[in-house]
């Protein structure tokens, strides 16, 4: 079922949000190369728990993961898109990483993703990257009232397929609350016209994910929850909660 929230319930939503874009913005400036993802983990638990928040992905078990999330946020580099567990690996110049976090703060969640180079950024990674920030300001600025979640999704796939490249239909954005997926699924291609109404009130996580080779096939891992590119091209993931407002959208996890 999808829940409208009101003012109050958004301005919730809003601190939660806060607090996930200080996170992400503190891993950034952390990751560099020779920087364990298992640090950059442990910064981010740091910050979100200073801040009176907690962690949504740790311990996060949804019916199709084998195994609970071990992490307080995931860390996917290169061929990885999502889902990337903090490890002992150390990031190399030239990496390409994408990290998720998702935050809780008085029952309420604050979901966002970036992807940025390590060190050395090749032309080709940065042309991705830049897409993927593009793509998803074309949704949010489809996100308004009165359109449906297929022009969220017409305006990123046209974007990013006119860029050549790939795009795994199977993962969406979607819905967010007091849970950290909930109704209804944001696709990042598809049809206008078509999907749940926008309403104001509707909060949403709209998250781009491009993949370099122009396939959309995608494999996971044995650990079953790092998913990558068939192809071994590089793949890029970004992301932001926003609300549905009479004005048009709002970017809840904006610093």
């Amino acid at each position: 079922m999808i829940e409208l929230k009101s003012t109050t319930e958004i301005d919730a939503l809003r601190e939660a949000g806060r607090i996930t874009a200080r996170t992400l913005h503190a891993v950034r400036a952390h990751a560099r190369p020779g920087t364990p993802l298992r640090e950059l983990d442990e910064l981010a638990r740091t910050t979100i728990t200073d801040a009176g928040a907690q962690p949504v992905f740790d311990g996060y078990h949804p019916r199709w993961a084998p195994n609970p999330f071990p992490a307080a946020i995931s860390t996917s580099v290169n061929d990885a898109l999502v889902g990337g567990i903090p490890d002992r690996t150390r990031l190399t110049d030239g990496d390409l990483i994408s990290i998720g976090c998702a935050v809780r703060l008085h029952g309420w969640v604050g979901d966002a993703a970036t992807t940025f180079p390590v060190g050395t950024a090749t032309p080709a990674d940065a042309d991705l990257v830049a897409t993927a920030e593009r793509a998803l300001a074309e949704g949010i600025a489809a996100a308004r009232p009165g359109a449906r979640t297929g022009d969220i999704a017409r305006a990123i796939g046209v974007l990013a397929r006119s860029a050549g490249y790939g795009i795994p239909t199977h993962l969406t954005g979607h819905g967010v609350g007091r849970a950290m997926r909930e109704a209804p699924p944001v696709p990042n291609d598809g049809h206008p016209g078509t999907g749940a109404p926008l309403r104001p009130g509707l909060v949403l996580s709209i998250e781009p994910m491009l993949l370099a080779g122009g396939a959309d096939s995608t494999s996971t891992d044995d650990d079953g929850w790092t998913t990558r590119t068939t192809d071994g091209s590089r793949a890029a993931h970004v992301g932001h909660t926003i609300a549905i407002t009479t004005r048009g959208p709002v970017i809840l996890t904006a610093p």
